[in-house]
């Protein structure tokens, strides 16, 4: 009989062991549980992403980075109002709504999309932005900003 005990009792320990082997996660993994927000409390959006808006890779600066004035206005805001362009580092001026004039050179980061100043020619800026498309891929996206002259209009 003792056999038979011996057998039973090891057998008790066994699966003792085991279920106690289940109800203790490893070391290596983290139990996460599922909290409800108490009803008092109002959702804060405040540094989340809005889901039902589209993730916009190249348009917005990370959080807490400050933006330039420019990097404020969509581009189609802006005016194009003087050009330096026949020397080594050409320069831009350009115009906000408000009449506020700002110095733009090669490189200059500007609009909301994450633009920046590719090219100043004679008569015009070229901006190169990044935009998303429908399926989430960045597609590049160049835009004028062309110099308004009195002759121009005449034409």
């Amino acid at each position: 009989m003792s056999t038979r005990l011996h057998g039973a009792v090891l057998a008790v320990m066994l699966a003792t062991a085991a279920a106690g082997a289940q109800s203790v996660p490893p070391r290596n993994e983290e139990v996460s549980r599922a909290v409800e927000p108490s009803a008092g409390e109002p959702y804060d959006p405040i540094g989340r992403r809005d889901p039902f808006r589209p993730p916009r890779a190249g348009s917005q600066t990370p959080l807490g980075e400050p933006r330039t004035p420019l990097q404020r206005y969509e581009i189609g805001q802006l005016r194009l109002v003087a050009i330096i362009y026949d020397t080594r580092d050409p320069r831009a001026v350009v115009e906000d709504d408000q009449g506020l004039g700002y110095i733009v050179r090669v490189g200059t980061p500007i609009g909301l999309n994450g633009g920046a100043v590719r090219t100043i020619e004679r008569g015009r800026v070229i901006i190169e932005e990044s935009s998303v498309d429908y399926y989430g891929e960045r597609q590049p996206n160049e835009v004028t900003l062309e110099l308004r002259t009195a002759d121009r209009g005449k034409r």
